[in-house]
């Protein structure tokens, strides 16, 4: 039989099996039985080396005094390695397991963020291209992580603290020291990450260490976005034997995905290109940003070359984490003319850049941005979405055709929080989802409505019209430009069998569409508005026979539809569309047709959403 008693501050106690629940220690004597264990803790770090100890009696039950004793001398250290991981813009020490990153509301885990912006407009590169901090600033996009130790210095002298990772999550984080004076960019040392996989810790300020770690590449087909880092206490103190380790504290961190801003939110900033003969354009679409509020960016035209698809070329989002928000630009392997202006025009301060290509010529018009689109936050299926869902086109499953770009859609998928919804663009000859559908706020429960491009709504408008009438009214009447342009009436319109035939095939591609859209967004008849639209054929695609959706975008509650072509100054003529009452607000909401053949060859910009 033994007893075990222990000095102050150390609590002990006996499990005597796996079947029974433990015991406090010095309530009696306890016999030796297979799978007894005895449990020690110490409430506090020890003040000196060996300033605890554990003392155990052995007794006969023949002998009133203990035949021997054992003593095990302790010395207590406390070894943390903290992070944010309550999402509380503080490092926290909450009794969470931070070998676990948990989604949800009622989840934790730190969030790391994607160093991809430029703080110092003296380097051509992104933050995380190199190993060096070059202005104080990049640091606020780096998240902390502290090494905390409590307890005797000397125990130190023998003993090491190794912070390291593995080689795989090595390649996707970067960790720097601070080693010196917090106003110092040469005081940040680069410890871990790409080819350094650990790093003994100096002790520069005794009992806490910061460190800054920095992402460096998004989530993937290849990263989950986890990564995580360890502190290892090992002992030194033997020269007949290798270090071993005796205690090791675990954080793991996620990066931070990449999200799309919807277009029903307030516009922060608008981009546009300024082309040949396009001053009318840009300057009503100056006016626009004006009466918004919000910033006007133009792309000069020897940074174009004519190339007018800025939307088609990039695509604006933002990271997030506890301590630090900003935009990020998503760089389209399209690569026009425009391809220089995300990574040198808009890459700075606080404002990110990501691209992906791939690596052999699998490029395609459904690469284009114009295909790229997210959704409002929706609930669908039972499930929230609070983001929205992200929506690309391709073709039908199970068939051959375009589709985007292998790499494109894995980073897509990668992000998570936006799960992205595949529609049937494949039978248009450009081949973008912004063609056909747009989103737009409403001031109801729901928060907007989707509008869809409907060839039967047209002709349906139409016939109306010439039943009251207006059948010789004209489409494109008034409207000039480099070369003259046909007229077409309504009457003509209506009796072209063959255009009615190829919008009845172009409206079964839109309804398949558009089951789609209601069973993935969670959408009911009453959240689509159907827009009237007519196609045409050209080599076996469908183009658009007058401005389609993909010419729309909406500002602070306007909403704004452009036409293929400008009237002439003298008589401008436009389309004027009924207001839906979905949208009325106490603001008019105006569909409003304004031109862009002669003004500017395409309405497309960009927008920075709030």
């Amino acid at each position: 039989m033994f007893e075990v008693y222990g000095t102050p501050g150390v609590d002990i106690y006996v499990s005597p099996s796996m079947e029974r629940a433990r015991e406090r220690a010095d309530t009696r004597r306890w016999h030796f039985d297979t799978g007894l264990e005895i449990i020690v803790v110490m409430n506090s770090p020890s003040n000196d080396l060996n300033d605890s100890h554990v003392q155990i009696s052995y007794h006969s039950s023949h002998e009133p005094l203990p035949l021997a004793y054992a003593v095990l001398y302790l010395t207590c250290v406390d070894i943390a390695l903290d992070c944010d991981r309550n999402c509380e813009g503080r490092q926290s020490r909450s009794f969470v397991d931070k070998r676990d990153w948990v989604w949800g509301p009622g989840g934790y885990g730190a969030i790391l963020l994607v160093n991809c912006d430029r703080d110092d407009l003296n380097c051509y590169n992104q933050d995380n291209c190199d190993r060096h901090v070059h202005c104080l600033r990049d640091l606020e996009d780096m998240s902390v992580m502290v090494l905390r130790t409590q307890g005797p210095a000397a125990l130190f002298d023998d003993h090491k603290l190794i912070l390291h990772t593995s080689s795989y999550d090595a390649k996707w984080a970067r960790v720097f020291h601070a080693c010196g004076p917090k106003d110092s960019c040469e005081a940040y040392r680069h410890v871990l990450g790409r080819d350094k996989v650990s790093y003994e810790v100096p002790r520069f300020h005794g009992d806490e260490e910061h460190f800054f770690v920095e992402g460096l590449s998004f989530p993937d087909a290849s990263f989950t976005g986890l990564v995580s880092f360890h502190v290892t206490l090992l002992d030194d103190s033997n020269e007949d034997f290798s270090e071993s380790p005796i205690f090791t504290d675990t954080v793991v961190f996620r990066v931070a995905p990449w999200i799309m801003t919807p277009s029903t939110l307030p516009p922060l900033e608008v981009y546009v290109c300024r082309v040949r003969n396009n001053k009318g354009f840009v300057d009503a679409v100056a006016e626009l940003a004006r009466k918004a509020g919000c910033k006007l960016t133009i792309c000069p035209q020897n940074e174009n070359r004519n190339d007018r698809w800025i939307q088609d070329e990039m695509e604006l989002g933002y990271v997030q984490a506890p301590h630090k928000t900003f935009p990020v630009v998503f760089d389209s392997p399209r690569n026009g003319e425009l391809q220089d202006f995300p990574y040198k025009r808009i890459l700075g301060p606080d404002f990110g850049y990501v691209t992906r290509e791939p690596q052999d010529s699998s490029v395609s018009g459904l690469d284009s941005f114009g295909n790229l689109e997210v959704s409002p936050p929706v609930v669908a299926n039972g499930k929230e979405y609070p983001l929205g869902r992200i929506l690309i086109g391709g073709n039908l499953p199970g068939s051959s055709g375009r589709r985007v770009t292998q790499v494109v859609r894995d980073f897509l998928y990668a992000q998570r929080v936006q799960p992205p919804v595949e529609l049937f663009v494949d039978w248009l000859a450009v081949g973008h989802v912004d063609e056909f559908l747009s989103f737009v706020p409403a001031p109801d429960e729901k928060g907007f409505r989707m509008l869809l491009a409907s060839p039967s709504a047209c002709f349906k408008l139409f016939q109306e019209k010439q039943k009251w009438g207006h059948g010789g009214a004209l489409l494109f009447k008034g409207v000039v430009g480099d070369k003259p342009v046909n007229t077409i009436s309504i009457n003509q319109v209506l009796s072209n069998a063959s255009l009615i035939s190829y919008n009845k095939s172009v409206q079964s591609c839109i309804d398949w569409n558009r089951e789609v859209l209601k069973r993935e967004l969670g959408l009911t008849e009453r959240d689509i508005i159907d827009i009237p639209q007519l196609f045409k054929t050209e080599r076996r695609k469908a183009v658009a026979f007058f401005p389609d959706l993909g010419l729309t975008w909406g500002w602070a509650g306007w909403s704004r539809v452009s036409t293929h072509r400008s009237p002439p100054p003298r008589a401008k003529q436009h389309a004027t569309v009924e207001r839906p009452r979905a949208l009325e607000t106490d603001d008019p909401m105006l569909i409003w047709y304004f031109s862009a053949l002669n003004l500017s060859g395409s309405v497309f910009s960009s927008v920075k959403w709030a």
